[in-house]
């Protein structure tokens, strides 16, 4: 039988901009509810999640349900409310905390290489090491920055980008590689401002990359923009690109191609891929757009 625990991961992550909410003193065996009744997408599609308060725990004491043993195919990590109620990590963090600040939830930490993912096709969507032929997952090297994805947002496959060379989407949350020092933990909710994108081609599925960094890294306050991060952070965003370009070859696999140029774009164009993902969650969320296998609990 698999064995269920649950653990408190300390977060970096405020509930600024938030109503109804309910602050307890921060400590891992106390948690606050929040409600988010006035956040709106960023498009003028209003999901009905925005507006039902379903006690989505405070992020500053964030409280995971563990099932299963790691590094085993029944592992599970779920999200939990202030009763012990699943929900999802995916649907319920909100993106956005205003000041062009988002929530994002670490899946896999920096030095590490099993390849941890939100399981999107199950309910309340925990997050699970990836599989292929039965087998765990893993890189053929570590990873060297924290990476995750956005919440409430989705790569449309349906969508071509022109600006990406007619690519569609890849049917999952947007990534985020986040370039602070620490290493962070699986699941833990970091307040995130984004600095680039990489727009990278996956067997021909656009699966964009934001660059982003904490909010409480001590350098956060040195990076605003694309160009902040070459001098504060100089070859991270080749690096970044190089890795998950090369990261298949040992595998027999081609290596994964880059559109805009081969280069990352600016902080706006980030904040306008985040935007425009938003808003296709939005729709999938209202069941404007057909979900196929994707879980919306």
């Amino acid at each position: 039988m698999a064995a269920t625990r649950a653990i408190g991961v300390a977060s970096n992550t405020t509930a600024a901009s938030a109503s109804c909410l309910l602050f307890k003193k921060p400590f891992l065996s106390k948690q606050s509810s929040l409600c988010f009744k006035n956040l709106r997408p960023a498009s003028s599609l209003v999901s009905k999640r925005l507006f039902t308060c379903r006690a989505i725990f405070n992020p500053e004491v964030q409280i995971i349900k563990e099932e299963g043993q790691p590094q085993t195919l029944d592992y599970r990590l779920f999200f939990v409310d202030s009763s012990g109620k699943k929900v999802s990590p995916w649907h319920d963090i909100p993106l956005q905390l205003g000041g062009g600040v988002f929530n994002f939830i670490v899946e896999i930490p920096k030095e590490s290489s099993a390849k941890m993912e939100i399981a999107t096709d199950e309910p309340y969507t925990p997050i699970k090491q990836d599989t292929k032929k039965g087998k765990l997952r893993y890189y053929p090297y570590n990873i060297n920055w924290n990476y995750g994805l956005l919440p409430q947002t989705w790569e449309d496959p349906s969508l071509a980008n022109k600006d990406v060379e007619g690519a569609f989407g890849d049917n999952d949350p947007v990534d985020v590689v986040e370039i602070g020092e620490s290493q962070r933990k699986i699941g833990q909710i970091l307040k995130v401002k984004p600095l680039a994108a990489l727009a990278m081609i996956d067997e021909g599925e656009l699966d964009w990359k934001i660059v982003a960094i904490s909010m409480d890294d001590p350098k956060a306050s040195l990076v605003n923009d694309i160009d902040d991060v070459e001098k504060h952070f100089p070859g991270t965003l080749t690096a970044i690109r190089d890795w998950f370009r090369d990261y298949k070859i040992p595998d027999g696999k081609p290596a994964n191609k880059f559109g805009l140029g081969n280069k990352a774009a600016d902080k706006n164009y980030a904040i306008r891929v985040i935007t425009e993902t938003h808003d296709s969650w939005a729709k999938l969320i209202k069941r404007s757009v057909p979900a196929g296998e994707l879980s919306l609990a």
